[in-house]
């Protein structure tokens, strides 16, 4: 039988207007919210009932709170935290095997449905991954080697891919930065640039090929 709805407590209903502002992307991953008094402010509630909103956020995984410093958003959404979470805790390889499929996937739809926008928001994330590397600098490496992808899946114009990639990227970045070095930096900046001129010239097989290349030898690395 079906039950009587029940209304949201008031602490549900704060944690509500937090969830809403991370996942419209006014408060980003990365940033730190407003103080208590300010929230207390805003929202009209008590310490006690903000307390416990930002608890149950904690625990969804969308807040951390750092001790002296203030607490931060460290998940775009719940689905993402839960993907995240998921992928910490899974083997590399097995996480290579959904990139593979994904990337695989998106790149042969982007050589169908690419504009000239798109092209360029690839090219500039290649350009951006060349200037990183010529700079030694890892961490611009490998949030631009991420961003490079995310792109080629957004010139895939599937929404629901784009949104499930965009979160296991989150948890890709760390990945990312244990595995990458420069040794094989040149390696990988040729397979995405043979990627790019396959999305802007509309092959399928190359683009597809190129996808395998530079995640076989993501596995080398990783059975090293």
């Amino acid at each position: 039988m079906l039950t009587q709805t029940q209304r949201l407590t008031l602490v549900e209903q704060v944690a509500y207007q937090i969830q809403g502002k991370i996942e419209n992307s006014e408060w980003q991953v990365g940033m730190r919210i407003p103080a208590e008094p300010e929230l207390m402010e805003q929202l009209q509630v008590s310490r006690n009932t903000l307390r416990e909103a930002i608890r149950a956020l904690t625990y969804a995984g969308l807040l951390k709170t750092r001790q002296g410093d203030g607490t931060y958003v460290c998940s775009s959404s719940v689905l993402g935290s839960v993907i995240k979470k998921v992928i910490q805790h899974t083997d590399k390889l097995e996480s290579l095997e959904v990139r593979y499929a994904l990337e695989r996937e998106a790149a042969a739809l982007a050589t169908l449905r690419r504009g000239e926008e798109d092209l360029e928001a690839i090219r500039t994330c290649l350009d951006q991954c060349r200037q990183a590397v010529s700079q030694q600098d890892l961490k611009a490496y490998a949030h631009w080697d991420i961003e490079f992808h995310k792109m080629v899946i957004a010139a895939s114009h599937n929404q629901l891919m784009a949104n499930l990639y965009n979160h296991i990227s989150e948890a890709l970045q760390n990945m990312v930065l244990e595995t990458k070095d420069f040794k094989n930096a040149a390696f990988y900046l040729d397979s995405h640039d043979l990627l790019y001129q396959a999305i802007a010239n509309q092959d399928c097989h190359q683009a597809e090929e190129a996808v395998r290349l530079y995640i076989e030898k993501a596995r080398a690395e990783y059975r090293l």
